[in-house]
């Protein structure tokens, strides 16, 4: 490998246009056949020595990691727009660059929202579970009947790029647009939703609620028995944001005394194990957290990070840093 141009370890396997650019552009070791843990992207880069750490929301970078890696390093980036699993105060006062891919997974986040938010409305995993089994006779017109979304009432905790996102695809169901926010948007991006400064007056009126706002690590759940409770009987949940903002023993308790009609779920508080309680419900829709997974998307991704570390290493700033 040539020593003259920079050095860079990446936690994972990525797209293969990714990788290339990594190959063409950069000392590298082998990609790794599985998801580094932290410890060994510690001792990769302490073999290594890199100029730059390239990862995402699978391997941590806790205070602990940032203490053990070399002075060699000047940039992590993350192939994420979720920052909870970095410990940001740690890296920062290393004097590193930090930096994250925001804006470049906001479609395909949103379009899984509405996969979600149908799919529960729907009962697509009890009708998925009918095809599997054979179907084997004609169902009634009374039988495993859905909510029709076209025309419901939609509630957005969190409206920012994704949430804004969410909002537009709803209006094409001709659905009413509530939002919570930390502050009102300026009316050119609000585009006539209705906003709630308390979140608790929203709810009521909603009969779809999806969250898209930032988790924090060790944080208590935003949504909580009582938030639950404040929506309407037969509402529908949707989650695609971070498990960590829900309480899961009272969405589950929901979801089984009929108060939630359903849910959609991409995240989960305990990932990639989630609560075994959420497969028994046959009125919970499930994905693998798998919001930013399109080939366009990840290569977007994996690129802009890329972007990132190159501007850094030449001594500019970064494309896109995470705010601290």
């Amino acid at each position: 490998m040539s020593r003259t141009r920079p050095r860079l370890i990446h936690s994972q396997r990525l797209p293969d246009a990714v990788a290339a650019r990594i190959a063409r552009d950069y000392d590298t070791p082998p990609a790794p056949d599985h998801k580094l843990t932290a410890d060994e992207l510690v001792a990769l880069a302490r073999d290594f020595r890199p100029d730059a750490v390239l990862v995402t929301s699978s391997t941590p970078v806790s205070a602990a990691t940032v203490a053990a890696l070399p002075d060699s390093v000047r940039v992590i980036a993350t192939i994420s727009v979720g920052t909870d699993h970095l410990d940001i105060p740690a890296i920062v006062a290393r004097g590193w660059a930090l930096t994250y891919t925001p804006d470049v997974l906001t479609d395909c986040n949103a379009d899984l929202t509405m996969m979600l938010i149908l799919a529960a409305a729907r009962r697509g995993a009890e009708y998925l579970s009918v095809m599997r089994g054979g179907w084997g006779r004609s169902l009634g017109m009374e039988e495993m009947l859905g909510t029709r979304v076209t025309g419901k009432t939609l509630g957005i905790i969190g409206m920012g790029r994704i949430g804004r996102a969410v909002a537009r695809r709803a209006r094409g169901f001709d659905m009413k647009v509530l939002y919570s926010n930390r502050r009102r948007l300026a009316p050119d991006l609000e585009q006539g939703a209705t906003y709630f400064s308390d979140m608790r007056d929203m709810l009521p009126h909603c009969d779809i609620l999806t969250l898209h706002m930032p988790g924090s690590k060790g944080a208590p759940p935003v949504i909580t028995a009582d938030l639950l409770a404040r929506l309407p009987r037969g509402a529908i949940f949707v989650n695609a944001a971070r498990g960590s903002l829900v309480d899961e023993d009272a969405l589950i308790a929901a979801l089984s005394d009929g108060h939630l009609a359903a849910a959609g779920l991409d995240v989960y508080r305990n990932e990639p194990h989630p609560d075994p309680r959420f497969l028994a419900l046959s009125n919970v829709f499930l994905t693998p957290h798998m919001g930013s997974a399109t080939l366009e998307t990840r290569t977007g991704m994996g690129m802009l990070a890329l972007d990132n570390i190159d501007a850094v290493l030449a001594g500019g700033p970064a494309v896109t840093p995470v705010p601290v």
